[in-house]
């Protein structure tokens, strides 16, 4: 492992030329935009009665409010989105959230509950609630249904091209169809983008035939039936893990559509994917014989499948192969080789890979700085990746999205709670959005220490930011929360889950039911098995 200072020398010389200026204002403090009542209620959803009934002796323990105090006027005055009405001022989208909240048993509902509701619509509200509430599709369909029968108001094509995703995503293809039927009597609403989602949803869900099938029928929605629509099959395919499809669908359709270099390339992206070389080969020499030659992202395939294999022998025999064919490795392909030397604990190997790309003249990213700060933070150099990321900023290399999460999950794989949070403050001062990978090890931290009140903000954070509750969100705040004996908090979050259509994991239904036979919460067990019918009773040693 090299020293510090060599570590800082070798990073802080990548940009000689760059200029610094304007940079120094972005680790600035920005002040709160409001300061709404600290009475509004939480984001953690109301205990079920048929568990708190069963538990009256539950302990409130000191860690459930405790927060940092550097970090208490933040959290205080961090706009929440509560359940009921307050005295501040509220916006539209605070409003239909608060509404919204509370699972439903149908959209028809949803759509009966926003009438009552009194209130306007517009393109940016729908756009927001429907990002919001995209794991949930009832209320995202809700939505949807309400805003329409609104007088005065049309859905835009990207809003139905947003709704199509989230009843894909919910793998209710009849009704994702019907509403790509609904855009076809729309004149101009069905683009390339719309029929990629589509594609993209089937594959997902291992349906390729079918993805394969509105392909074919791209023609009859007004959508070209070109190389980018081809592309964006193929692509489709090798993501749902079937590269075996992605080249029948190929090789059948190549001769009637002009290919580009990205036909090849997203094939060869598949067999290195699925460990098949040899192919990937086949597929470098057939671009060759179509009169397109391998490129830098051709040769990273390779470079990113040997690299899994901690091969680095034939990584640098790629490398050497592309030099030599004049193709010039970019700060992307260096990246890719750091990162799988780091990630195997080679750290001194890793930072030499970095000297090379110096030496190649090629210019350090955010995501070069991200692959260090992991790997120097995963070999528990933490003092190091602290340096690094302010560094960073020096060298005018604004930290991004990936940065600030790989920073946060090292501190909360270490427990240092007030540097975790202390950076989603700094996020947010310089207006970085955080995604859902972002608030997963902060959430995982926060169930771990029973931090109920920082738990709380964190979910009104998400909210704030639009940011969904997905399937492995629930999954972590169940089995977190289980896992700490808030097995009251665990039940409301599995309800809520359930109820909003995601199944849960067999684990967690187990890992919940056991709990609370342990407890001697009966009536909590059955109601949980209710939920979800097929779960059996744990077996009794």
């Amino acid at each position: 492992m090299l020293p510090k200072h060599q570590i800082l020398n070798l990073v802080s010389s990548s940009h000689p030329q760059r200029n610094l200026c304007g940079f120094s204002a972005l680790f600035t403090a920005t002040n709160p935009s409001a300061s709404p009542d600290p009475s509004l209620t939480s984001e953690l959803p109301d205990i079920p009665s048929w568990v708190g009934k069963q538990n009256p002796g539950a302990q409130h323990s000191g860690e459930d409010d405790f927060v940092i105090p550097s970090l208490a006027t933040w959290i205080q005055n961090h706009p929440k989105v509560g359940l009921f009405p307050t005295k501040t001022f509220e916006t539209q989208v605070d409003i239909l959230t608060k509404i919204l909240k509370t699972p439903y048993p149908s959209p028809e509902k949803v759509v009966q509950v926003l009438n009552a509701s009194n209130l306007s619509v517009s393109h940016v509200l729908v756009e927001q609630l429907l990002k919001r509430f995209s794991n949930s599709w009832i209320s995202a369909y809700g939505i949807f249904i309400w805003a329409k029968t609104q007088t005065g108001y049309m859905h835009a094509p990207e809003l139905y091209n947003l709704m199509v995703d989230v009843l894909g995503k919910a793998r209710l293809f009849d009704l994702m169809l019907d509403t790509v039927k609904e855009m076809k009597q729309l004149k101009g609403y069905i683009s390339l983008d719309t029929m990629l989602k589509v594609m993209r949803r089937f594959a997902k869900a291992r349906r390729f035939s079918e993805a394969i099938e509105v392909f074919r029928s791209v023609e009859e929605h007004g959508v070209e039936k070109d190389v980018m629509a081809l592309n964006g099959l193929l692509d489709a395919l090798v993501k749902g893990d079937s590269v075996e499809h992605a080249y029948e669908a190929f090789v059948e359709l190549k001769e009637g559509i002009p290919l580009n270099s990205s036909s090849f390339n997203i094939l060869v992206h598949g067999f290195c994917k699925a460990r098949r070389l040899s192919d990937a080969r086949k597929i470098l020499n057939e671009m060759v014989e179509h009169g397109f030659q391998p490129c830098v992202v051709s040769y990273m395939c390779f470079i990113e499948a040997y690299c899994r294999e901690k091969d680095f022998r034939n990584v640098d025999a790629v490398l050497d192969e592309m030099k030599e064919k004049g193709c010039r490795p970019n700060a992307v392909t260096y990246t890719i080789i750091m990162h799988a030397r780091g990630k195997a604990g080679e750290v001194g190997k890793a930072l030499e890979v970095y000297e090379t790309m110096k030496n190649d003249g090629c210019l350090t990213d955010a995501s070069f700085y991200s692959s260090l700060v992991f790997f120097l933070s995963k070999a528990g150099r933490l003092e190091y990746a602290d340096e690094i990321f302010v560094d960073m900023v020096k060298q005018g290399v604004k930290p991004n999205a990936l940065t600030y999460t790989t920073m946060i999950s090292s501190a909360c794989k270490h427990s240092l709670e007030e540097k975790a949070l202390k950076l989603l403050k700094k996020m947010e001062e310089d207006s970085c959005k955080p995604d859902i990978s972002t608030y997963a090890p902060l959430l995982k931290m926060c169930c771990r220490k029973k931090r109920m009140k920082v738990l709380n903000f964190l979910l009104s954070h998400m909210l704030n930011n639009d940011v969904s509750m997905d399937h492995s969100t629930y999954t972590i705040l169940v089995r977190g929360l289980c896992n700490s004996g808030k097995i009251e908090q665990a039940c409301a979050f599995f309800e809520e889950m359930v109820l909003k259509g995601m199944r849960p994991k067999d684990s967690i239904c187990k890992m919940l039911v056991e709990r609370l036979e342990k407890e001697d919460m009966t009536e909590a067990k059955l109601k949980i098995q209710e939920l979800v019918p097929n779960e059996k009773e744990p077996e009794r040693t």
